[in-house]
């Protein structure tokens, strides 16, 4: 048995008290487990403290460390977050997979060898497809099908890494490996598919808007995130990682731009921004991986406050896309206010959280003396302006008045928005305080004359580039694809293709088998037929009279002819 109890059953049993209870009792486990799980995250102190064997291994269900205990605690806290926020809205069900998917990624966290993380793995692979399937329309059950493809696909690849690895190495310890062997590239492969990096990214931006205005809040938090922390554990400075994290952020900001459905846009932003942390793990020094993780808590944070901020819109309207918005800020004062802290906290303007912790991953580029990621990462910090910190609030609470006059955020949703904003501008603001629970010693200041100068010049004039191209920026009744083109056209394509051939092909046959029928339906009636089809001629062969003498003989022959086959 265990020695110490997985922070992850715990939220994993409130799951299920969810699906079990009613009314108030309910709302107490929503709110109270969450906050349970927080405190077991604390309690587990470095290394190894439970054991189980499985098979012919002995498994690590709980590993402790600073990295670990850093991701779940955001883990925890989102949670909590999201089920303030969600409680009055969700229901049962979506709340239940939600809190289950949370727990997957909780246990993520604390798995300290390959099979359970495996596991674990899959267990939000599974209930997020069912919180995408919680959207309740026709859209969000296509969308939630191809999710569970592709996440069936990712994990597919990760097993077969896994055994890979199991069986040329012999162990199953969750440690740091690199990309030399067929192996170890299956593991990076299926952890990259869960990143959301393209060409396999198209599952992010088509699942997460299609999900209720809750369930995207809950999507935006754990998956990506949960491939940054097992790359920070895998592949720590595996230099391919750097490439792979600019083209994500370069791919997502293009993408963003021209996006005109308010969630898409920020569906993209993920990709976007967790190319910075793909990109931090590549250059793998300890400021770097510190940068990472550091970002990835400040990026739960600001997107979900931006993912609630949406959520709220759309709860209150029924409209999503840029095109239909605008003006909302009038009659919707608070949202647009948390909106537009997130979208100040993901440009990473000075005190706010994105840039304590984006800056250190342009620092580490440059203490590598990596000049071209470190400009890379500089003009991307200028796109993450344009389509999240200014294109996002402008055409959903600004631009022109859409003529909506919506109430304002529920209480539940407005005491979430606000919690996150808190802890965006908290961060920012002391960054000291939080830099302590990062996994390595920080020696880094972000706040000097020159970074807070650069970035101010950087994000004001990327701000009039913006406005001064505003009729380029506006959108149409356009649906952007990229890799979805595969199996949302091309394959349809061939599909529909094959489909008119094989119903071609079966109308031929069927008219073919039917006129030979009728032929032999007729030759039949011919022959069958007592009376003759014209008075000069006899009737049909096999209605004819014939001498009994000649019978017996036909019999015989037949009888003869069985019985040789019989012996033979």
């Amino acid at each position: 048995m265990p020695e110490y109890l997985p922070p992850a059953l715990i939220l994993l049993t409130g799951a299920l008290l969810i699906g079990i209870l009613r009314g108030h009792m309910r709302t107490a486990v929503v709110l109270l487990s969450p906050l349970l799980t927080l405190w077991a995250v604390w309690q587990v102190p470095d290394g190894v403290v439970a054991t189980m064997p499985f098979l012919d291994y002995v498994i690590e269900p709980v590993e402790g460390s600073p990295l670990r205990r850093l991701f779940a605690t955001i883990f925890a806290g989102m949670v909590f977050a999201g089920g303030l926020y969600a409680y009055r809205l969700a229901r049962w069900y979506e709340l239940a997979a939600a809190y289950a998917y949370a727990a997957g990624a909780i246990g993520v966290c604390f798995a300290g060898d390959l099979i359970t993380m495996f596991l674990y793995w899959e267990l939000m692979a599974l209930f997020s497809t069912i919180v995408v399937w919680c959207g309740n329309t026709q859209g969000a059950r296509a969308a939630g099908i191809r999710y569970a493809v592709m996440h069936l696909l990712g994990g597919i690849i990760l097993k077969v890494g896994i055994e890979g690895v199991v069986v040329h190495t012999g162990s199953i310890d969750l440690q740091p490996m690199q990309v030399t062997n067929f192996d170890t590239w299956m593991i990076l492969i299926g952890i990259l598919i869960n990143a959301a990096a393209p060409p396999v990214s198209a599952w992010l931006a088509d699942a997460y808007p299609e999900s209720s205005p809750t369930g995207s809040v809950f999507l935006s938090a754990f998956t990506t995130k949960t491939a940054v922390l097992a790359l920070i554990m895998l592949f720590p400075g595996e230099s391919i990682l750097i490439w792979i994290g600019l083209f994500m952020v370069m791919y997502g900001i293009i993408y963003a731009l021209l996006e005109n459905d308010a969630r898409r846009i920020l569906a993209y932003s993920i990709v976007n921004q967790v190319g910075f942390m793909v990109c931090a793990v590549g250059i793998g020094t300890e400021m770097a991986l510190n940068g990472a993780a550091a970002h990835a808590f400040a990026h739960i944070i600001y997107k979900a406050l931006l993912f609630m901020s949406a959520g709220v819109v759309i709860y209150r309207t029924g409209k999503h896309k840029c095109t239909e918005l605008g003006g909302l800020f009038r009659t919707m004062p608070l949202t647009a206010f948390c909106g537009i802290i997130g979208a100040l906290a993901i440009s990473g303007v000075p005190l706010t959280s994105g840039f304590t912790t984006k800056t250190m991953i342009s620092q580490a580029a440059a203490n590598q003396e990596l000049v071209a990621v470190y400009l890379l990462l500089g003009a991307a910090s200028a796109g993450v302006f344009l389509h999240a910190g200014i294109k996002f609030p402008w055409f959903v609470f600004y631009q022109r008045d859409s003529g909506l006059r919506p109430k304002d955020a529920p209480w539940n949703m407005g005491a979430a928005m606000l919690i996150l904003v808190v802890f965006c501008i908290g961060i920012g603001v002391f960054p000291g305080l939080f830099y302590q629970f990062l996994p390595y010693p920080v020696d880094y200041e972000p706040y000097t004359a020159g970074k807070v100068l650069f970035y101010l010049q950087l994000l004001l004039f990327s701000g009039l580039a913006f406005f001064l191209l505003l009729p380029l920026m506006r959108r149409t009744e356009t649906i952007s694809l990229d890799t979805d083109w595969i199996w949302r056209v091309l394959i349809f394509r061939i599909l529909q293709k094959l489909g008119l051939a094989s119903t071609a092909v079966g109308r031929a046959i069927s008219q073919f088998v039917r006129r030979t029928l009728n032929n032999l339906l007729a030759k039949a009636g011919h022959h069958l037929s007592t009376e003759a089809p014209d008075t000069e001629e006899e009737p049909g062969m096999l209605a004819r009279s014939r001498p009994i003498g000649r019978t017996a003989l036909w019999i015989a022959v037949l009888l003869t002819g069985y019985v040789l086959a019989y012996y033979f």
